[in-house]
């Protein structure tokens, strides 16, 4: 039997939907503004695009980001896919304090995780800089900051794939005669894999439009996407603008859907969900 909701609760999720959404509609739509000037509409085009793409330094920002979140995503899941796995499989007195260090990164405020790393690569350089060694932030130190926040969603999402699955399916394995190996990859792995592509993309968005973090790490002759957007509003905000932040938020939603969608349980396959 299905309950109808109260006509005030559906009022009043829709306006928290409205609030939630309406300044993200308002920018898509004046991104095809035919003016150049800020809320002012002269009607519809999609010129802003092309201006988008003919620009220098937003190829460039494209490439970083994409280059950084790629790179990022890639050994963030493999790094968090260890991770999840063991905390599933082995049960030690260290595996609350572990999950207590992989939530961390995540409920902690970006500013003080970019403070932070900030103060680190500085501390290292100054060690290296003994030996004779340095190095300038850049694509690297806005890399290794990602993947630092990464590992916590793709190691929760792998072990929260595993956590309705019996450990004994591995150990029947092994008795009927398959190798350690055989028993990960034939047995654990599949299991998994929807977590790990689902952990991936989560981890790939998050890189893509993280700004805080990367404008404390990406030094001053690095720029991605969310920094670009940030440095230009100071100029104010024009419609190509408009337009790049559109495109940030449909490749987000893209990627946020598809994870969706991998982790959603399948009908008909009983317990493997």
């Amino acid at each position: 039997m299905i309950r109808r909701t109260h006509p005030a609760l559906s009022a009043w999720a829709w306006l928290v939907y409205g609030f939630l959404y309406l300044p993200i509609l308002v920018l898509i739509i004046f991104s095809f503004n035919d003016s150049k000037f800020g809320a002012t509409w002269a009607g519809f085009t999609t010129k802003w695009y092309g201006v988008l793409l003919a620009r220098e330094d937003v190829r460039e920002a494209l490439t970083n980001t994409l280059l950084v979140a790629l790179s990022s995503t890639l050994i963030s899941t493999v790094l968090g896919t260890l991770v999840g796995l063991g905390l599933w499989r082995y049960s030690t007195r260290f595996r609350l304090p572990l999950t207590f260090l992989l939530v961390t990164p995540i409920v902690i405020p970006d500013v003080v995780m970019g403070v932070s790393l900030l103060m680190f690569y500085s501390l290292v350089r100054g060690g290296l800089e003994l030996t004779g060694w340095t190095f300038e932030n850049g694509f690297w130190t806005v890399m290794f900051a990602h993947v630092t926040f990464q590992i916590s969603y793709v190691a929760l999402t792998v072990r929260s794939r595993l956590a309705g699955y019996d450990r004994s399916l591995e150990e029947a394995a092994r008795d009927l005669g398959a190798s350690s190996v055989q028993s990960f990859l034939r047995v654990i792995l599949p299991l998994a894999l929807p977590g790990v592509l689902a952990g991936a993309l989560l981890a790939f968005t998050l890189s893509l439009d993280d700004f805080v973090v990367t404008y404390f790490t990406s030094g001053s002759g690095f720029r991605t996407l969310p920094v670009l957007i940030y440095t230009s509003v100071k100029k104010g905000v024009t419609p190509d603008i408009n337009a790049l932040s559109t495109l940030l938020v449909l490749f987000t939603v893209v990627a946020i859907v598809a994870a969706n969608a991998i982790m959603r349980p399948r009908a008909g396959r009983g317990g493997d969900s």
